[in-house]
């Protein structure tokens, strides 16, 4: 059984900074692409970025040039960094990878944080 845990989240002023992290943990063949989404209250989930397993990355238009993704294969964990955040970042944010494992080839959601941002 493969699990994605996240962590990081909480509130933060605007103009803040933040740093979400998500393990994956199991028995692991391979991870394919990592992303990450959010779910603001009333809203349905959006995409915010992704990154491949050779690090490419892409971004929805309205966090480009405000957060970074990246991963560390080694450790099966992806990362988000946001920075310059605004009130409209508020939205309890998912992560999700595409797995290979012993059971084949799924993706696979964590339970979401919160993040508020809010003065």
């Amino acid at each position: 059984q493969v699990q994605l845990v996240e962590s990081g989240g909480g509130l933060v002023q605007p103009g803040g900074s933040l740093r979400l992290s998500c393990a994956a943990s199991g028995i692991i063949l391979r991870i394919n692409d990592m992303g990450w989404y959010r779910q603001a209250p009333g809203k349905q989930r959006e995409f915010v970025a992704t990154i491949t397993s050779a690090g490419s990355t892409n971004y929805v238009d309205s966090v480009k040039g405000r957060f970074t993704i990246s991963r560390d294969n080694a450790k099966n964990t992806e990362y988000l960094q946001m920075s310059s955040l605004k009130p409209e970042d508020t939205a309890v944010y998912f992560c999700n990878a595409v797995v290979r494992s012993i059971d084949g080839i799924r993706t696979y959601w964590g339970q979401g944080t919160q993040v508020t941002v809010s003065s």
